[in-house]
């Protein structure tokens, strides 16, 4: 049974990220309707989920995204979560907009802790303030707040503070996830993507500082070999059944598409005390930086 719906509104986008992995989605595709937006709230509650991530693209350029939570709260959608780059929750009053509309939950990304790095990742001058200013507007109204970092070359010694900076500003969540190799971040990876290898013992610093912090952290695509010791923290195990609603397919099943189509396990993998846990990276990676540093865990 699906308990999630991943419903991408539309690709438009404020920032110009440069590690962004819809490629040119955002110039191709329109925004989609409302009343496909509707149909696609009423199927995936048929399939009986009850979590909605509302997104993109940048889902707050939506003319509609207020009606698409209000119409998800009246079909029974209890968690209904906006998923953003944060900028436009730097008015208050667009805030409120969306939780009098039924939104609960804000997912938020911040890629810096300062806007020398954010901003120069984003390619959106002024984006740094405005996602800062949005965390304090949402947390001001009770809002529970996640927040992901995309992990990169430029930002990977930074990702510590950036951990502290969120505790600080009251995150509830966060997370520190690996690109996608295509789209944008395909195109610069010479330059912008960093081995896992190279940034997991940053991630686990950051790990270290939300903990300390006292809030939950994790890290996506980064597999079990890389993390070990800190296993409890790869995200993957804690992703609902989801049904993605991308801009022209629909994926009935993202665990199914992810283990078996998107990802992939190298030939050492099945000696590794954790492979029935770990999904492998994603399978461009291998095909780029090949398998040598996925070193089996030994089995006890």
């Amino acid at each position: 049974m699906t308990s999630r719906v991943d419903l991408k509104v539309g690709f438009r986008c404020n920032n110009r990220c440069h590690f962004c992995v819809q490629g040119d989605k955002r110039r191709a595709l329109a925004a989609k309707p409302l009343a496909q937006l509707t149909a696609a709230l009423e199927s995936g509650r048929r399939a009986g989920a009850t979590g909605l991530v509302i997104t993109g693209g940048e889902p707050t350029l939506h003319k509609d995204v207020a009606a698409a939570a209000r119409l998800a709260a009246g079909l029974g959608y209890s968690i209904i979560q906006v998923q953003s780059n944060g900028r436009a929750f730097c008015y208050e009053r667009y805030c409120r907009a969306l939780v009098d509309a039924g939104a609960n939950q804000f997912a938020l990304s911040l890629h810096g802790s300062s806007a020398r790095v954010h901003d120069f990742l984003t390619d959106a001058p002024g984006s740094f303030l405005q996602t800062v200013a949005g965390i304090g507007n949402l947390k001001r109204l009770g809002q529970q707040v996640l927040m992901n970092t995309v992990v990169t070359k430029p930002n990977c010694r930074d990702l510590p503070a950036i951990a502290r900076l969120l505790a600080g500003l009251g995150a509830d969540q966060v997370q520190f996830a690996y690109p996608h190799l295509s789209g944008r971040a395909a195109q610069n990876c010479g330059w912008l993507v960093a081995r896992k290898s190279r940034v997991a013992p940053w991630i686990k610093r950051a790990i270290d500082a939300a903990v300390a912090a006292g809030i939950p952290a994790f890290t996506e695509a980064i597999p079990h070999c890389l993390m070990r010791g800190y296993e409890r923290h790869v995200v993957e195990r804690l992703i609902p059944d989801t049904m993605i609603f991308d801009a022209t397919t629909v994926v009935a099943d993202f665990t199914k598409a992810r283990q078996n189509e998107d990802k992939a396990k190298g030939p050492r993998c099945g000696a590794c005390a954790r492979f029935k846990d770990c999904e492998g990276p994603w399978k461009e990676y291998p095909e780029r930086f090949g398998w040598s540093e996925f070193v089996p865990i030994p089995r006890p």
